[in-house]
């Protein structure tokens, strides 16, 4: 197995097939504790329908799609309309944007209320998002376990911890080739939220 840990290293990463850059820190720790609480009694959480292996269940988070009128986006088997920007999210794109040269139309936001919240393997790969897409994901609260594993080289994998206020940008050919999860663990943990910045490109 070729595993590759990147704890604390800011920068590009160097991972085959895959384009990525890791800022911890990227939020002040004020900051993100603002943040956390804010977006914690302002957003409105749902529970998303998911389609797995044949069957519709619930999610197992929290979560809440939101951004420009037209960003309409398709994942495991449902259609989500958005809704409006919350002003702080819609700072955060706009930091975003910013820095990385990237136009970002909406977000997807997950609520991990515990460890046995998760998200199980798979690649943000929907047509909408382009060849090529760049996931600018920003954590906040507990710190979680984050795997890589490459599809056709499954031993070749990648684990971060990520954690308050850190941010992850996958980009180039990283949904070509790797699939991502947030593992649940038994370990009690405090609650975090996941902001997952994206371009939904026109049906």
């Amino acid at each position: 197995m070729s595993l590759h840990l990147f704890p604390s290293a800011s920068g590009e990463v160097d991972l085959p097939d895959a384009r990525l850059i890791w800022r911890p820190g990227w939020l002040e720790p004020a900051t993100a504790d603002r943040l956390l609480v804010l977006l914690q009694r302002e957003i409105p959480w749902e529970i998303h329908r998911i389609r797995l292996f044949g069957r519709t269940l619930d999610s197992p988070r929290l979560s809440c799609w939101i951004g420009d009128p037209q960003a309409r986006y398709r994942y495991s088997g449902s259609a989500f309309l958005p809704h409006p920007w919350h002003p702080a999210l819609r700072e955060l794109a706009e930091r975003l944007q910013d820095e990385l040269g990237e136009t970002f139309n909406s977000v997807l936001a997950n609520r991990y209320r515990d460890g046995h919240d998760s998200m199980g393997w798979h690649s943000d790969d929907e047509p909408e998002l382009g060849p090529q897409p760049v996931i600018a994901s920003l954590s906040l609260g507990a710190t979680r376990r984050f795997v890589l594993k490459h599809r056709r080289d499954p031993a070749l994998k990648a684990e971060w911890a990520l954690d308050h206020g850190s941010l992850l940008v996958m980009a180039g050919t990283t949904q070509r080739h790797y699939k991502h999860a947030l593992p649940r663990t038994a370990r009690p943990l405090r609650e975090r939220i996941n902001l997952t910045f994206r371009h939904i490109l026109p049906r």
